[in-house]
């Protein structure tokens, strides 16, 4: 590949003033872009879990509002890792495509499994489920890391946007969710057509993301100015996708004199972010699943809300030390919820489960907006692949936490 690469140096990469401007006009259909991927990186996994109610029905003995999240989170947590390891050397375009396709190839099997055991229960279907849900999480650890580190050599309103998709996806498939429930009986005959319909929008959705980002995403004007940008940097991420367009990148020569902070140096530099997003994630799944439907609906909503408050500058906490102080006082939900779940009403726990996405949307944008700033486009890159794998530890140690709730309930 190396040797295919024409010598494109900084000066011949660089974008002129005008450039800029037609890139800086883009900006919005590259939000929207960016807003619509982001809700296809968790529409499949949030059309499980809206769909929980049918699975609980027909495998009520095996808690699958937990044992199908440990699958998701722990396979995406692992492919994250590795991905984030061999970051530098990776192909963002090729990443990401393999895993918009692995959600699509997952959601359609979801569908084929039920009709092929016509929504029966038991181990065998049971544990097909499960590997599905470990496709799922191989998925996510492909696009999430590479949506989040690409979008982060960029503008942070597209990494906004992108952000605000993630949350979006929790929100529409809960609204579709309540929609299709009204629509149909509420028997198991009734949850089953409801979640066959879901699962198939969501597979058609999954579709347009993959197409979405293989012949759009790469052509916006913006896009293509930063990637160009980041290439002048010495990236080798975007390699494929400046091709695509019919730009391509400097030669080993240049990329010589470009040298960048490794991961380890990365990390020591931004421990603190990577700590807060942990946090942020670890107390947000130690309270938040095996919640009803209207609950997570409620979480989704101001989940999705929150993302937008840090677009207005006075609302956007910039402060390493802010950022850490608010992190840590979101653990007083613990106790909170605890004694409004042994005392309180339901208006009371609605409440707080809208502090709770209030807070986990805001911090955790906030967080990854303000951790790639001042680096060069490789380093940016490597650091949101970095945060992204904090992220998804966080969510996985607060699902395991989240066990703890469980205890004296019996299994």
């Amino acid at each position: 590949m190396e040797s295919e690469q024409l010598h494109v140096h900084w000066w011949e990469v660089a974008m002129t003033s005008n450039d800029e401007n037609v890139a800086i006009k883009g900006k919005y259909t590259a939000m929207l872009v960016c807003w619509i991927l982001g809700t296809g990186s968790l529409f499949p996994w949030n059309s499980m879990l809206t769909t929980l109610d049918y699975y609980s029905a027909i495998f009520p003995n095996y808690h699958p509002s937990r044992i199908l999240t440990i699958a998701v989170l722990s396979f995406a947590f692992g492919t994250i890792i590795i991905m984030t390891y061999y970051e530098a050397k990776m192909n963002t375009r090729v990443r990401n495509l393999i895993g918009f396709s692995l959600y699509f190839i997952g959601s359609a099997s979801v569908i084929v499994l039920d009709l092929l055991t016509s929504g029966s229960g038991g181990i065998g279907p049971y544990i097909g489920l499960c590997a599905i849900c470990a496709t799922f999480g191989v998925a996510e650890g492909h696009v999430q890391g590479g949506m989040i580190g690409d979008l982060s050599l960029m503008s942070p309103e597209l990494l906004q946007s992108f952000l605000a998709g993630l949350a979006a996806s929790g929100t529409i498939t809960s609204a579709l969710r309540l929609v299709i429930k009204a629509a149909f009986k509420n028997t198991k005959g009734g949850l089953r057509k409801g979640a066959l319909l879901f699962l198939a929008l969501s597979a058609f959705f999954e579709l347009v993301c993959v197409f979405l980002y293989a012949y759009l995403f790469s052509k916006l004007p913006i896009v293509k100015y930063y990637h160009s940008k980041a290439a002048a940097e010495g990236s080798k991420t975007v390699s494929i996708d400046l091709a695509a367009t019919g730009i391509q990148v400097q030669d080993e020569e240049d990329r010589k004199r470009l040298e960048r902070l490794s991961n380890k140096q990365l990390l020591l530099k931004n421990m603190d972010y990577a700590i807060d997003i942990f946090l942020i994630c670890v107390l947000t799944f130690t309270i938040f699943p095996g919640y009803s439907l209207v609950l997570i609906a409620t979480f989704n909503l101001w989940d999705l809300i929150s993302r937008y408050l840090p677009l207005i500058k006075c609302l956007r906490i910039t402060s390493r030390s802010g950022l850490m102080i608010a992190t840590l006082a979101r653990f007083l939900f613990i106790p909170t919820f605890y004694f409004t779940a042994k005392h309180g009403d339901q208006g009371w726990m609605i409440m707080l489960t809208s502090f709770l996405g209030l807070t986990n949307g805001h911090l955790s944008v906030c967080v990854l907006m303000a951790g790639p700033k001042g680096y060069k486009g490789p380093e940016q890159n490597a650091l949101g692949n970095l945060l992204q794998s904090f992220l998804t530890g966080g969510l996985f140690a607060g699902l395991a936490f989240g066990w703890l709730w469980l205890i004296g309930k019996g299994w």
